[in-house]
């Protein structure tokens, strides 16, 4: 088992800044890639941007690439996610989440999630 614990959301206004946190503990070793999804409000969860834990390579959706970054340090277990440029439409649940899988943007190859951080984006 993978536990997955979210951190850094919160409220900020349109053009901000925030930077997302997820702890990992358990069999961490299992897993080749992490990975970030959001669910807006009355929509359904989407993928966000996931990362290879060996190789740093990096995926993002198109909606967000050159405005989110995600990274990670091995040496504490933990995954990041610099959102920059923030829009309201931005606004969601942000879940970090564990895959077996390298860089798959697909939800269900991720079988450890997070409980979700609230990012709310004011105009």
């Amino acid at each position: 088992q993978v536990q997955l614990v979210e951190s850094g959301g919160g409220l900020v206004q349109a053009g901000g800044s925030l930077r997302l946190s997820c702890a990992a503990s358990g069999r961490t070793f299992s897993s080749s890639a992490m990975g970030w999804f959001r669910r807006p409000p009355g929509k359904e969860r989407e993928f966000v941007a996931t990362i290879n834990l060996r190789t740093g390579s990096t995926y993002y959706a198109a909606s967000i690439k050159g405005r989110f970054t995600i990274s990670k340090d091995a040496a504490v277990n933990t995954m990041y996610l610099q959102m920059n440029s923030l829009k309201p439409e931005d606004t969601a649940v942000y879940y970090c989440a564990a895959s077996p899988v390298r860089l798959s943007s697909i939800e269900r190859e991720y079988p450890y999630w997070g409980q979700g951080t609230q990012v709310t984006v004011s105009s």
